[in-house]
């Protein structure tokens, strides 16, 4: 079966999208590329209110793509509670017909009320994907935890595996590999290499081969998101540069 590969709106950057009309203007950029679909981001909504949710995902099918949300919260609170908005959260992924909702783990304590978690999760259809960020919540020891207790709990939750982060957390990305791929449900794909103010992302083929290698550690049957930078002229071929690559690695 053909790899998906899903192309994150971010990777255009917020000033080129916002210059554009907004992520439904990439939509035909993604498309025409040959991508499967595209990572929403809610921090690049203009409205989280359900006509304009409903009328993206209108755009999304139009444009033959399949969705998935991201959106800049964490899972626990600081005193290791869910946050309470994560229903909402499911309910505008739902509304975008998106087939998971991401979030970061941020202060996941081994206490926290699986039980909880389970009931959200079986009320909705959208399914749900916990990024290592760049924080220290996305270091290997409590995403480690956190991939334990969904274990333990039975939660139908799985990791997202973003390839350059490790590095803002001084983590080797390869050991947290050998460690969570068999928990992995979906790649972020990004290299980093050195720059004037710590790691700045690049696209996988201009940073070496450390990042193909880190590639074949992880699943080859679960999606890869295009994380990096997508700059030139003409996005399109750019974008299609990469989801071939990335279909292909």
């Amino acid at each position: 079966m053909e790899r998906k590969i899903i192309v994150v709106t971010a990777a255009y950057g917020r000033d080129r999208i916002q210059a554009l009309g907004g992520q439904s203007a990439v939509l035909p950029i993604i498309a025409e590329a040959g991508a499967d679909g595209v990572e929403i981001r809610r921090e690049l909504l203009t409205s989280t209110q359900p006509d304009h949710l409903t009328s993206l995902a209108d755009a999304i099918a139009v444009n033959g793509l399949m969705a998935c949300y991201s959106a800049p919260e964490t899972l626990c609170l600081l005193d290791g509670s869910l946050n309470p908005q994560i229903p909402e959260l499911l309910l505008e992924a739902h509304r975008l017909n998106a087939r998971w909702l991401k979030l970061s783990l941020g202060h996941f304590q081994e206490n926290f009320p699986a039980n909880r978690l389970r009931q959200w999760l079986a009320e909705s259809p959208v399914a749900l994907v916990v990024e290592n960020d760049q924080t220290p919540g996305g270091r290997l020891a409590p995403m480690a935890r956190f991939r334990d207790a969904c274990r333990q709990h039975q939660l139908p939750v799985s990791l997202t595996f973003d390839m350059g982060n490790w590095l803002w957390v001084d983590e080797s990305p390869e050991q947290a590999a050998r460690q969570l791929a068999p928990a992995v449900g979906y790649v972020h794909v990004k290299a980093a290499a050195p720059g004037n103010h710590g790691w700045r992302a690049l696209p996988p083929d201009e940073a070496g081969e450390r990042w193909a290698a880190l590639l074949n550690l992880l699943p080859t049957d679960v999606p890869r998101g295009i994380e990096f930078p997508l700059e030139g002229r003409d996005l399109t071929a750019v974008t299609r540069h990469y989801v071939n690559l990335l279909r292909e690695e």
